[in-house]
């Protein structure tokens, strides 16, 4: 008891926003420009939580900062603190009619690639004077995002029940696993198995999302295990790149290569994938009312669903 009422006592909201901001951003750095302080200064605040928590919340590396399993825990009360503060501050200065010029988006990196497009140039023709600001971003990162009230709207995926609580979730389709190359890929020219596949080098998303365990549950199905060597990004722009212009084999979401296996930019290898496909929706807040360009571009999203 003593031990959490000096837990209380001590810890401040800077805290849970450095926190919050780097579990976001995935770096020190990036965290440290979007809360515009000097990398040293987040760097001590957030040594300071950590030794207020008692436990080690981020794992820092090459590739940025990751929450650990009592980071994740920690994440969805922060986030709760600071929705409750913004959830106050909302009903203290809300105008009547007053309406925002600005719709902020985050979404996964696939969905950004398979479906924003589109809905954006079908928004703009209606809503020229309204500014979207479009940030990628991964699952955990986008539902915090949307709870602490720095992103308006989420295309993500539904996610543990204490991280959707005060979440509305819209489906707007089931995404299947594909495994796709350039036209003139030699794996093209033989019968394609999985074992054959994985003696080629291999674009995948991280450890930790759905992709990259969707992924791996297939190779175990069949046996199979990933080459060394290969390229773990969240980046669909420097995937396709790779994908179209190397012999690298893409694992990928089949929303972000819709247009391209349409126009036979990249073709999808022959290789089963199980289970229906993971949901992909529409993530908002439940008390807070939509702007009218943020409704808007709902309503456009919807209209330009192509289906997978």
């Amino acid at each position: 008891m003593e031990k959490n009422s000096l837990f209380s006592q001590r810890i401040r909201l800077r805290h849970l926003h450095t926190f919050v901001a780097v579990a976001q951003q995935g770096t020190l750095g990036r965290a440290a420009e979007t809360l515009s302080l000097s990398q040293p200064a987040l760097s001590k605040t957030l040594n300071e939580l950590e030794q207020l928590t008692g436990t080690r919340l981020f794992e820092r590396g090459r590739l940025g900062a990751q929450l650990t399993p009592s980071g994740e825990q920690f994440l969805i009360h922060a986030v709760k603190v600071l929705d409750a503060l913004n959830t106050a501050g909302l009903a203290l200065n809300r105008r009547a009619g007053l309406d925002s010029a600005v719709v902020r988006i985050g979404a996964l990196p696939t969905a950004a690639l398979g479906i924003l497009p589109t809905a954006i140039g079908l928004f703009h023709q209606q809503q020229k004077e309204v500014t979207l600001q479009v940030a990628t971003m991964n699952n955990t990162m986008l539902l915090a995002g949307l709870k602490s009230a720095e992103i308006d709207i989420g295309i993500g995926r539904m996610s543990d029940p204490e991280l959707m609580s005060g979440l509305n979730y819209e489906l707007l389709f089931l995404e299947s696993l594909k495994l796709v190359v350039r036209p003139g890929h030699p794996l093209l020219q033989q019968t394609v198995t999985l074992s054959h596949v994985m003696e080629w080098p291999v674009v995948i998303s991280p450890k930790g999302t759905v992709p990259r365990q969707n992924a791996e549950a297939l190779l175990q199905s069949e046996g199979c295990k990933l080459p060394s060597g290969c390229i773990e990004t969240l980046s669909a722009s420097l995937s396709r790149q790779l994908t179209v212009e190397y012999d690298y084999v893409w694992f990928v979401p089949s929303g972000a290569v819709k247009e391209d296996l349409r126009q036979a930019t990249l073709v999808s290898l022959p290789v089963p994938t199980h289970g229906a496909g993971e949901p992909v929706g529409i993530l908002t807040r439940v008390d807070s009312p939509l702007s009218s360009g943020a409704q808007a571009l709902i309503n456009a999203i919807r209209k330009t669903m192509p289906q997978f």
